[in-house]
Protein backbone atom coordinates (compact mmCIF):
# COMPACT_ATOMS: atom_id res chain seq x y z
CA UNK A 1 0.00 0.00 0.00
CA UNK A 2 0.99 3.69 -1.05
CA UNK A 3 2.17 6.12 1.28
CA UNK A 4 -0.29 8.51 2.41
CA UNK A 5 2.16 11.60 2.02
CA UNK A 6 2.94 10.66 -1.44
CA UNK A 7 2.93 12.72 -4.50
CA UNK A 8 1.45 11.89 -7.68
CA UNK A 9 2.70 13.30 -10.62
CA UNK A 10 -0.24 14.97 -12.81
CA UNK A 11 -0.02 12.25 -15.24
CA UNK A 12 -0.24 9.06 -12.83
CA UNK A 13 -3.38 11.31 -11.69
CA UNK A 14 -4.83 11.72 -15.26
CA UNK A 15 -4.34 7.86 -16.03
CA UNK A 16 -6.38 7.08 -12.51
CA UNK A 17 -9.13 9.40 -12.81
CA UNK A 18 -9.14 8.55 -16.74
CA UNK A 19 -9.47 12.22 -17.79
CA UNK A 20 -7.56 14.50 -20.08
CA UNK A 21 -5.29 17.16 -19.16
CA UNK A 22 -7.64 19.87 -20.66
CA UNK A 23 -10.52 19.12 -18.84
CA UNK A 24 -8.33 19.06 -15.25
CA UNK A 25 -7.11 22.08 -15.83
CA UNK A 26 -10.88 23.37 -16.63
CA UNK A 27 -11.96 21.36 -13.58
CA UNK A 28 -9.21 23.09 -11.66
CA UNK A 29 -9.66 26.23 -12.90
CA UNK A 30 -13.19 25.91 -11.22
CA UNK A 31 -12.09 24.91 -8.16
CA UNK A 32 -13.28 20.97 -8.56
CA UNK A 33 -10.12 19.73 -8.79
CA UNK A 34 -8.22 17.97 -5.70
CA UNK A 35 -5.69 20.01 -4.24
CA UNK A 36 -2.51 20.51 -6.01
CA UNK A 37 1.05 21.34 -5.34
CA UNK A 38 2.59 23.22 -7.76
CA UNK A 39 6.74 23.27 -7.83
CA UNK A 40 9.14 25.41 -8.20
CA UNK A 41 10.06 24.11 -11.43
CA UNK A 42 6.23 24.77 -12.40
CA UNK A 43 5.25 20.83 -12.16
CA UNK A 44 1.87 19.84 -10.75
CA UNK A 45 2.09 17.20 -7.72
CA UNK A 46 -1.12 16.16 -5.94
CA UNK A 47 -0.97 14.55 -2.44
CA UNK A 48 -2.50 10.97 -2.79
CA UNK A 49 -4.26 11.42 0.70
CA UNK A 50 -5.49 14.55 -1.32
CA UNK A 51 -6.51 12.65 -3.94
CA UNK A 52 -8.85 10.02 -2.13
CA UNK A 53 -10.57 12.95 -0.08
CA UNK A 54 -11.50 13.92 -3.89
CA UNK A 55 -12.48 10.86 -4.59
CA UNK A 56 -14.71 10.58 -1.42
CA UNK A 57 -16.07 13.54 -1.88
CA UNK A 58 -17.50 12.81 -5.48
CA UNK A 59 -19.54 9.78 -4.52
CA UNK A 60 -22.88 9.67 -5.22
CA UNK A 61 -25.80 8.98 -3.01
CA UNK A 62 -27.63 5.92 -3.73
CA UNK A 63 -30.55 6.35 -5.58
Amino acid sequence: MAPRNQTLTLLEVLAEIRLSRAAFYRMRARGKAPQCMKLPNGQIRIRRSDLDAWFANCEVAPC
